[in-house]
C-alpha cells in the first residue's frame, strides 16, 4: 500500500547524509521489529524486553553521548529523529530510549565523576544496565521543588527515605537516578541508588489504559543506606533535574509527530482505499479537510522541531523553546490522533490499526514531563516577564 508523503517542505533537503541514515535505520528497526508485535505488547500490556540488546546494537542509548562513555556522538537533531521514528512505532518504545538516555545517562554524564560516568555509561549504551528516573511524587508533580524524598547524610553515607510516582522502566531498572532534598538548606541532589539495595522497593503500575507497552512503577525508599560514592558530586538544586527534563522534553517535541505522522498516514491510506457511496472516502471534501489539517499541522511542527534541534547543537536553545515544542507537538499529536480516528469509523478503535493506541498513548504524553498548561505558562513568563507561578 502507498504511503503518503509527509515532508511538505522538503525537510529531507535539509539534513545531513549521516542524519537521514540515523532516520532510515530507526524507521526499518521499527517497521521490522517493534511494528509486528506492538499492537500485542499494548494489548498485554507488555513491554518488548527483548529488543533491548537490539536498541543497544543499534545505538539508540545515550546516542549523543561521546564514543568514549558509549555513546555514538551523533547530534540533537539525530537524536529527535531516532524519537520521532520510535514513537511512530509507539510513544511506549520512545519513552524507554528517552528515560534511558535523557533521564539517567545525561545526569551521569553531566554531574557525575569520572569514576560514575565509566562504571555506568558504557553498560547502559550497551543495554546491559537499565536506569530508571525518580523525580516525581505522589503530592509534587508539576511542583517538583516541594518534594518530601530526604537523604540525610551520615558516617556511612546518605539515609535515603521516601517515595517517586510514574517512574517508567521503574521495575526492570538496574539503577535509580534519584532526586532528594538534603540537610544542606533542602538543597536537592542526585544519588544512584542500585537495584537490590536495602529498604528499595519498586512495585509496577497495573491497569493502565495508556503507554500499556511501557513499564510504569512506584519507588520506595525506606532507610536506604546510600554510598558517598553513588552521590552525582556536581548536582545541586532544582536546576539540575529540570536540566536532563529539558533534554527529554526536547526529544518529545520530536516523537510526538512520529505518533501524528502514523495517524495521518493510516488515514489517508485508509481514506483512498475504503469506498463509500460509489467512491473512495478521500475524495469527499469534509474528509480532505481533516487530512489538511493534520498535513498542515505536522508540517509546521516538522519545521519547529528542526529549527529547535538545529539551535541545540549551536547551544542556542534555552529550555523556554523546548515548551513551546513540546507544547505544540504534542497538541498537535493529539488533535490528528483523533481527527484520524473519525476518518477510520469503527475500524479506528481496533488493534489492527494504530490509531486508537496512539491516542491512549498521546493522553499520557500531553501532561508528563510538564503538563500542557505549564509549559503555556513558561512561554508566558518569558513573553510578558510576569511569573503566574507566583502567589
Amino acid at each position: 500500500m502507498a504511503t503518503a508523503n509527509t515532508d511538505f517542505f522538503k525537510l529531507d533537503s535539509l539534513l545531513s547524509d549521516e542524519e537521514k541514515l540515523v532516520r532510515d535505520s530507526v524507521k526499518e528497526f521499527v517497521n521490522e521489529r517493534i511494528n509486528p508485535i506492538i499492537a500485542d505488547c499494548f494489548e498485554e500490556g507488555r513491554f518488548p524486553k527483548e529488543l533491548i540488546p537490539e536498541m543497544a546494537s543499534r545505538g539508540l542509548f545515550g546516542s549523543t553521548l561521546p564514543e568514549k562513555y558509549g555513546g555514538a556522538g551523533v547530534n540533537g537533531v539525530s537524536y529527535g529523529l531516532i524519537c520521532q521514528e520510535l514513537e511512530a512505532g509507539d510513544s511506549g518504545i520512545r519513552s524507554f530510549v528517552s528515560v534511558q538516555s535523557s533521564l539517567c545517562m545525561y545526569p551521569i554524564f553531566a554531574f557525575g565523576s569520572e569514576e560514575q560516568k565509566l562504571k555506568y555509561l558504557p553498560k547502559m549504551a550497551a543495554g546491559e544496565i537499565i536506569g530508571c528516573f525518580g523525580l516525581t511524587e505522589p503530592n509534587s508533580g508539576s511542583d517538583p521543588g516541594s518534594m518530601r524524598t530526604r537523604a540525610v547524610r551520615t558516617k556511612d553515607g546518605w539515609l535515603l527515605n521516601g517515595s517517586k510516582a510514574w517512574i517508567t522502566n521503574g521495575t526492570i531498572a538496574d539503577i535509580a537516578v534519584v532526586w532528594a532534598k538534603t540537610d544542606d538548606n533542602d538543597k536537592i541532589r542526585g544519588f544512584i541508588v542500585e537495584k537490590g539495595t536495602p529498604g528499595f522497593t519498586a512495585p509496577e503500575v497495573k491497569h493502565k489504559l495508556s503507554l500499556r507497552a511501557s513499564v510504569t512503577s512506584e519507588l520506595f525508599f525506606q532507610d536506604c543506606l546510600i554510598p558517598e560514592e553513588n552521590l552525582l558530586p556536581l548536582s545541586g538544586g532544582l536546576k539540575s533535574p529540570l536540566m536532563c527534563l529539558t533534554q527529554a522534553r526536547y526529544g518529545i517535541a520530536w516523537g510526538a509527530l512520529g505518533a501524528a505522522i502514523s495517524c495521518l498516514t493510516t488515514a489517508v491510506d485508509y481514506a483512498k482505499q475504503r469506498v463509500q457511496f460509489n467512491r473512495p472516502i478521500a475524495a469527499f471534501q469534509l474528509t480532505q479537510e481533516k487530512l489538511v489539517r493534520m498535513y498542515t499541522e505536522i508540517s509546521k511542527g516538522q519545521l519547529l522541531a528542526l529549527r529547535l534541534g538545529r539551535m541545540k547543537d549551536a547551544g542556542e536553545m534555552e529550555p523556554v523553546h523546548v515548551s513551546m515544542g513540546k507544547m505544540n507537538n504534542v497538541a498537535v499529536a493529539r488533535e490528528c490522533a483523533q481527527i484520524a480516528r473519525t476518518i477510520l469509523g469503527g475500524n479506528g478503535i481496533v488493534g489492527e490499526y494504530p490509531i486508537m493506541r496512539h491516542m491512549c498513548n498521546i493522553e499520557s504524553v500531553y501532561t508528563y514531563e510538564g503538563t500542557n498548561e505549564v509549559h503555556m505558562l513558561i512561554i508566558g513568563k518569558h513573553l510578558t516577564g510576569l511569573d503566574a507561578f507566583s502567589n
